[in-house]
């Protein structure tokens, strides 16, 4: 079998709780792929691109988009991302609290991966890392 790479993971989402739950989820699923967080749509751009003090997000690798949050929300992130020809073909899924159809009908007019509804901290969050999880081990990502 042939060598897969590391799937390293950019999590945009302003709220700590959020980040702390998801970090359990991981953990819980059994996964331990590398994760950097973005506060913002302009962090994570800044992350994705290498500017800023910290080394670019390695690729190939999975962003996981809270969609409302201050400075750069995930819309505004979703427009310049795929606008950018380095970027436009990264792989992005909607983490929200939100189940407002019109939210997920403009996120998926960028090419999101998925729509995910974290409302929930328990198990069935744990089974939705899981999934993601399944889908990074399954799916060939794109390297560069």
């Amino acid at each position: 079998m042939p060598h897969r790479p590391e799937v390293n993971l950019l999590l945009v989402e302003d709220n700590q709780l959020d980040v702390k739950i998801f970090r359990r989820a991981l953990n819980s699923a059994g996964l331990d792929h590398p994760i950097q967080v973005a506060g913002n749509g302009v962090e994570a751009l800044a992350a994705l691109r290498g500017e800023g003090d910290d080394p670019p997000v390695e690729r190939p690798n999975v962003v996981l988009l809270d969609i409302n949050m201050p400075r750069m929300n995930g819309l505004e992130f979703l427009r310049e991302l795929r606008a950018d020809p380095e970027l436009r073909n990264q792989v992005v899924f909607v983490l929200s609290t939100s189940d407002a159809e019109h939210d997920r009908e403009r996120v998926y007019e960028y090419n999101v991966a998925g729509y995910l509804l974290k409302c929930s901290a328990g198990e069935d969050f744990v089974d939705t890392v899981r999934m993601l999880g399944k889908y990074m081990e399954k799916v060939r990502l794109p390297l560069h």
